[in-house]
Parts: C-alpha cells; structure tokens; sequence
C-alpha cells in the first residue's frame, strides 16, 4: 500500500465515520491496516538530559534571522491572532503568528509548549519566536510586531487533520499522558482542527513517515475556558488549579475548555503518574531554555517554571509510585 493511500485510508477511518457506530463525543481507537505504529505520535526520549529546549529539535539552522528583511506575500489566514506569510532572502517562506492587544501574544507559550513536547518525544514542526521583524511591503520598509515564526517545510507535506476522538493511539499511555501535560499547561485547543498529520520525508534515501502532529499550542498558560479561554498570562495561571479530585477511580482537573469528554473520566492515576515521570525528566536549565526561546524576561520566565514544577510535583503525588515511560 503507499503512504498516499494509507493517509486515505486513514482520513476515512477517522473522519468519516458513520453515525450509527459513533456518535458525538465517542472516544475509542481506530486501528488501521497496516497497523500504526507508536513511531507515528510518540518515540521514547530515551536522550531527554541532552535535547536542546532552546533552539528545538530542528536546530539554529531552521531558526529566522532576526536580522533580515522579510517580504511580505499575503496576510496569515485561519486562526485567532492575525499574522502574515512572509519571505526571507533565502527563498523560505514563513507563516508569522502576530500579537496585537485584542488577540493576546501567544506565539512564546506556543514555542515553549513545543519545545517541551518534542523534548518529550512528540513530534513537532520548526517554531521559533522573533519579538519583531523587519517587513518590506508596498508601503516600504518597516518594523512589525513579531511571534511565532514556521517555516514551509520541503520535508513536511500537510495531510489534514486527525481526530483526537477517534485515532489508533487512544488509551496508550502516551496519548493519556499527553492529556495531563495539556491540563498541567491549561492547554485550552483539544479541538481537531489544530491537528496536523503530516507526511515526514527525512531524505537521504529514507522511507517516508506519519507524523500525528497536536500544534497550534499557543492557547496555553494561562485559563481554559468554552468562551473566553485565556493564554499566556501568568497572573490568570497562577491563580487556575491543575488537579482538584479523584471521582471513581479518574482522576479531576480544573479544565473548562472544549471537548471536556477527552480528559473527563477518563484519566487514571497510572495516566498521571506516566506523565509525571516523563516531564519530571525535564532538568531546570531546560525548562529556562524553552521559556528562553519564547522570549520570556527570566523572572517571568522563572514564576511560570516555579508553577509548572509545582503542578509536577502535585502530579507525582498523586500518581504514587515509579514508572517507565520507555
């Protein structure tokens, strides 16, 4: 089968579901032929004291020149804070998700949540924040706001979204798992629309891969909500709560975002505990690092971290024991 019809045949078995097997809300693995592998969503940091949460997994070679003139090409479409497409002199063209005072600035929680995941073993697209830019456009040469900064990849090949719902990883560890970090950040976007499966082409003669992709993860650090979520505010973050109960065996977050049934009596201690081990191997100079990439001033930066470990901590607790996340 080639990866153009696995990727149909995924797309079918995850969104066009019939509605007499499954209704609205159902959560439940979708298996698919071949089998999915693991590699697909999640591969064991089996390297995590090493991996650089500064300039990510992609590197300082991906990273925009802070320094360059950028031409526009046409405004950003899609999403809740405006941006625009812009090109840099080499040729690569950027997709810059900008701040204004209505919108809120969540390019940096978007690169430091990324970084943290694909330190953890998820993959991520390059991302890198810039506080501003220089611009060429039909009105000259000017300074703009800056944010979060993804370039078009050669190697990535957008496939659409997947369905949190319905996928071939739910229940995995590493799909509950990933629940909790979203809830520890007060990740807010559990909607399908924010996903991304991607065709991975490494080259150098290597088989192409799936990559299931959660991104847009700007929508974070700050309050979950259904209609006025917030992001990036670290005095709404640090008066939200992470865990607040146990209800019949699963455990109870403070989270009032979309898609409550995802995380709703759902999640177990072991869940939790399996999250905690896996962030909890996050050292304090990589924590600084990726809060560092999403331009963050250190004390800011250090008051988010201080409730982060804290959120961990409380994790750990109430998962109890050890676990491999191997």
């Amino acid at each position: 089968m080639s990866f153009r019809q696995l990727i149909t045949r995924v797309v079918l078995l995850t969104i066009v579901v019939p509605t007499t097997v499954l209704c609205a809300g159902t959560v439940r693995p979708v298996q698919t032929s071949p089998v999915t592998p693991l590699s697909a969503w999640w591969q064991a940091p089996d390297n995590l004291a090493s991996r650089d949460l500064f300039h990510g997994p992609w590197g300082a070679q991906f990273a925009p020149d802070p320094r360059a003139e950028y031409t526009f090409v046409r405004p950003k479409s899609g999403g809740y804070s405006p941006g625009v497409i812009v090109r840099d002199p080499q040729g690569r063209e950027w997709h810059v998700k900008q701040a204004t005072h209505h919108a809120g600035d969540e390019g940096p929680s978007e690169v430091v949540f990324s970084r943290v995941l694909s330190a953890l073993g998820y993959h991520q697209p390059p991302v890198y924040y810039l506080p501003s830019f220089t611009m060429r456009d039909r009105s000259g040469v000017h300074t703009e706001p800056g944010g979060r900064f993804r370039p078009d990849m050669a190697s990535l090949k957008d496939h659409g979204e997947w369905s949190w719902e319905q996928n071939p990883f739910v229940g995995q560890p590493s799909y509950q798992g990933l629940l909790v970090i979203m809830m520890m950040f007060n990740g807010s976007d559990l909607k399908n629309s924010n996903n991304t499966l991607y065709e991975y082409r490494p080259g150098s003669g290597k088989s192409p891969a799936q990559w299931y992709v959660v991104r847009d993860l700007g929508l974070a650090l700050g309050k979950t909500g259904h209609i006025a979520p917030q992001r990036n505010n670290l005095e709404v973050f640090e008066r939200t709560r992470f865990i607040i109960g146990e209800r019949h065996g699963f455990i109870q977050f403070d989270f009032h975002g979309l898609h409550k049934e995802l995380v709703t009596n759902r999640i177990t201690r072991d869940d939790v505990r399996w999250a905690a081990a896996l962030i909890g191997g996050l050292s304090e100079r990589q924590w600084n690092d990726a809060f560092r990439a999403g331009g963050y001033a250190p004390d800011i930066a250090s008051q988010f971290i201080y409730i982060l470990r804290n959120r961990i901590a409380d994790a750990q607790r109430v998962g109890g024991g050890t676990v491999n996340t191997k």
